[in-house]
């Protein structure tokens, strides 16, 4: 139990797990699941509930929330976890605490930092007041609202309605990759509901590298860009954003006009690692860890996900692989049993690109187009049987209905 002013008056191991992402969540499950006699496990997570990041762009595109919002109510039910909404300001890793600013104290045994990542913007000037993220379920909510703004917009201008139908994805990366391939099917029919000229829609993808998913294979990149193209999506490459100022967007070498700019092109590790004493960071605000995740020097504090400077941080596979390590090297030492060695994974890479397509590299091998668009709907499915049971699993899976609930013109009342 969280220690609320208090002494610590129990003999329980208190495992505490900070953060309800990928990385929390699989911790928390896999301690659950080894049945650690005298382990007191407690996640606490500043929402009430689990994102799936992979679906965002999806949730834009006016798909169920049921899709990337589950409640961790549900993910934990008639599981030995405590479950508490709050918001962590600070851990002293000497004293063995972490304060919330609900005025909490929580104090651990061992400790699981999986705090994740959230939005960078470089210091581009504008660009965070001006600009719509993909890092949750509020910013997907957000965009998706002022999509249908963008279209209830009525003017005879052709300059003001080139501007409001011009959509400007920044950032090369997966989230970039296939949130602009989701938009260029459903703005189509946006305006096409909206009574809105769709000659007027333009979509374009910023990248300031030489290729798309630079860090994938050359054509892997191809592959992708070709798809986008065909969905009519027009790419920039070698272009970085240098500001962004009203209806206007400066690039190194270009202007351009539009009303709605998207950034996926930064993340960084969550603030708090920075200000947590003790923790050595890279020169990406990462956690260099031990082989087997720890702190060094605590034996009992371990890193995982994004913020562990490991092989492949970053992805959530990653995430849920680490997480899974820890949880298992935790209830290894609480009951004196050896553990083999971390291995980090090679993850599997599957990028959607509009409905019924999709670019996989699984094994070795690398496909393309409407099976590869069902191997990632598969990795969906095994997610979702991985923290739930099977029936609730399969209805957030094939709850994939279209909403347009948030535009009074499509849904009046």
């Amino acid at each position: 139990m969280p220690v609320r002013r208090g002494g610590d008056l129990t003999n329980e191991h208190k495992i505490l797990i900070l953060g309800g992402g990928f990385a929390g969540v699989r911790a928390a499950l896999t301690l659950s699941a080894a049945s650690v006699p005298d382990a007191k496990i407690i996640l606490v997570s500043d929402k009430p509930h689990f994102e799936y990041h992979p679906a965002l762009y999806r949730l834009v595109a006016g798909h169920s929330p049921l899709e990337v919002c589950i409640p961790l109510s549900q993910i934990f039910a008639g599981k030995n976890v405590e479950v508490l909404e709050d918001k962590i300001i600070s851990v002293s890793l000497k004293d063995r605490t972490a304060a919330s600013g609900s005025d909490v104290t929580y104090r651990f045994d061992y400790l699981i930092l999986a705090l994740g990542s959230e939005t960078s913007y470089f210091n581009i000037p504008g660009l965070k007041e001006r600009s719509f993220g993909m890092k949750s379920i509020t910013e997907a909510l957000r965009l998706k609202r002022h999509l249908h703004e963008m279209f209830e917009i009525k003017s005879e201008d052709a300059l003001e309605k080139v501007k409001n139908a011009h959509f400007v994805v920044v950032g090369g990366g997966a989230t970039g990759v296939e949130l602009a391939g989701e938009l260029a099917v459903y703005i189509d029919r946006l305006a096409a509901q909206h009574q809105f000229d769709a000659s007027f829609v333009t979509i374009d993808l910023i990248e300031a590298a030489p290729r798309l998913v630079p860090m994938m294979p050359p054509e892997f990149s191809a592959a992708l860009e070709r798809r986008l193209r065909s969905l009519g999506v027009n790419i920039f490459l070698n272009r970085a954003l240098m500001k962004e100022e009203v209806d206007e967007v400066l690039l190194k070498d270009m202007e351009m006009k539009a009303k709605t700019v998207i950034w996926t092109a930064g993340v960084k590790t969550n603030e708090l690692y920075g200000q947590i004493a003790g923790l050595p960071l890279d020169k990406k605000g990462r956690v260099a860890v031990n082989e087997d995740l720890t702190v060094p020097g605590l034996s009992n504090v371990f890193v995982v996900g994004d913020g562990a400077a490991t092989a492949f941080s970053g992805m959530a596979q990653t995430a849920v692989n680490d997480a899974s390590y820890a949880a298992a090297a935790i209830a290894a030492r609480i009951q004196n049993r050896r553990i083999e060695p971390y291995v980090p994974k090679r993850p599997s890479y599957a990028i959607p690109v509009g409905p019924g397509w999709a670019a996989v590299i699984f094994a070795g091998f690398r496909i393309y187009g409407l099976l590869g668009w069902w191997l990632r709907r598969a990795a969906d499915l095994r997610f979702f049987l991985s923290i739930l049971p099977f029936s609730k699993a399969l209805t957030v899976f094939r709850d994939q209905k279209t909403l347009v609930e948030s535009c009074p013109i499509c849904c009046p009342e």
